[in-house]
């Protein structure tokens, strides 16, 4: 009821894209800033960006708080973009690029922060929930295709920019007729700040101090790489050294 409430109060601005438009930027990007992993660590008493790969994201809830901690985050962090586009859709559903705007919107916000001093998250999540909420068929398909990237990379980075290059060229290619070219073209903005934020971990690759995605199941041998203390994995043994995020090494 509610939400049929909601929807005839907004109905008038279809007529009006702009402020459909500046509506559904505010509202992704609002929704996109609830960082869930951000409020976590704060009830356990740190800084997420302070601890294990300084990432306010799923990943680094697994690494510094626990797998069920950081599952949950990343299902929140999906639902949150999708719920976004699915309520703007709901209102200004005639608007066939609402939805890329929205879900662009959403990631810029999970990123950007306006809160946390424009420092969040790295945006893989929700850029799933945007998939899921543009094209399901394409987020299952994705999916399939960033695991397999990250298993066979080794490491987490290259699946979210990997997908975030190629899903909005595959959209505006099957949505050609409704005006694909334009949505892809919106959707590359959010590209753009997924690689910025990972051009730090790019970097560390390089470097040879970028965590591998075996760290999960291979602790002990990603600890005995890096020469840190306290490898027994009782406790997170990574802390930042510099907020630049890389790993403290053991004094030699």
């Amino acid at each position: 009821m509610s939400s049929v409430i909601a929807a005839s109060a907004f109905t008038g601005f279809s007529d009006n894209p702009a402020i459909a438009v500046i509506i559904s930027i505010a509202v992704g990007y609002l929704i996109g800033c609830i960082s869930l992993s951000y409020f976590i660590a704060k009830l356990k008493g740190f800084d997420i960006r302070k601890h294990g790969s300084g990432n306010a994201g799923a990943s680094n809830v697994i690494l510094t708080v626990g797998k069920k901690a950081g599952a949950f985050v990343a299902v929140f962090d999906i639902f949150k973009a999708y719920f976004a586009i699915r309520l703007m859709q709901g209102m200004f559903g005639d608007i066939f690029l609402i939805g890329a705007i929205t879900g662009v919107a959403a990631i810029i916000g999970h990123i950007f922060p306006f809160y946390m001093g424009f420092k969040g998250g790295k945006g893989f999540a929700s850029l799933g929930g945007t998939i899921l909420a543009l094209d399901y068929r394409m987020f299952f398909v994705f999916l399939i295709f960033a695991i397999f990237v990250v298993f066979i990379s080794n490491y987490v980075c290259f699946g979210p920019t990997s997908v975030s290059a190629l899903f909005p060229i595959a959209y505006g290619y099957f949505y050609r007729d409704l005006g694909g070219i334009y949505a892809a073209l919106i959707l590359l903005i959010a590209t753009v700040a997924i690689f910025y934020r990972h051009l730090e971990n790019f970097k560390r690759i390089k470097e040879g101090n970028e965590l591998k995605f075996s760290f999960l199941w291979n602790r002990k041998a990603e600890a005995d790489r890096f020469g840190v203390e306290n490898d027994d994995g009782s406790t997170y043994p990574f802390e930042l050294e510099q907020p630049d995020g890389y790993i403290k090494h053991k004094e030699q």
